[in-house]
């Protein structure tokens, strides 16, 4: 699929405050180390999550979602957000290069998620890029798993409250932070297979 945005942003579209709330949010809630699904790939990914089905979160991001899925010329068939992702990245954490899409649809035949696919994946910056160093957020534009990398660093991601969304099969990753600790809320978006 030729894309001619990779991704579409919204600098400091949710406010500082706002941001706080979800951090505390997050911190309340019960903290997991990450898990990627394939488990041949676990040590791609070294961060801590909470997960968040809070109503007031997706009051406020999903309106980007829609927006950015127009003005990026995407126009997805979209259904449904998953379930929020809190992550905490601290010194020396990271999430390697990966997709958010996996390659077939889900099979949960007691969920509206059955035969859905990620089709937009959103990041939300929690933390002012200049508390903390390293934690990028970077885009790997290949064709093919074989190709080579053209890297897109997302630096309009690293202002508190910017909002960045991109297709899920795009390939991506978190940089090592190397000081300080990236707060940062993750969803997708979810609708029927690509005809």
């Amino acid at each position: 699929m030729y894309l001619q945005n990779y991704y579409y942003y919204f600098q400091k579209a949710l406010t500082s405050e706002f941001c706080d709330r979800i951090i505390e949010h997050g911190k309340k809630q019960i903290q997991e180390e990450a898990k990627v699904a394939d488990p041949n790939l676990q040590k791609i990914r070294n961060s801590s999550i909470a997960w968040m089905q809070d109503l007031w979160l997706y009051e406020a991001i999903e309106p980007y979602i829609k927006e950015a899925n127009i003005k990026a010329g995407w126009n997805f068939d979209l259904v449904a957000s998953e379930t929020c992702q809190f992550t905490m990245y601290k010194e020396n954490q990271y999430y390697n290069w990966h997709r958010d899409s996996l390659k077939e649809p889900y099979n949960r035949p007691n969920s509206h998620e059955h035969g859905m696919i990620r089709k937009l994946s959103v990041t939300v910056s929690l933390e002012d890029g200049n508390n903390y160093e390293g934690g990028n957020l970077e885009f790997d534009l290949r064709n093919r798993e074989d190709s080579q990398s053209v890297i897109l660093s997302a630096e309009q991601a690293r202002a508190k409250g910017s909002i960045i969304v991109f297709p899920s099969f795009v390939w991506h990753r978190v940089a090592p932070v190397t000081k300080g600790t990236r707060y940062s809320l993750v969803i997708w978006t979810i609708g029927p297979s690509f005809k």
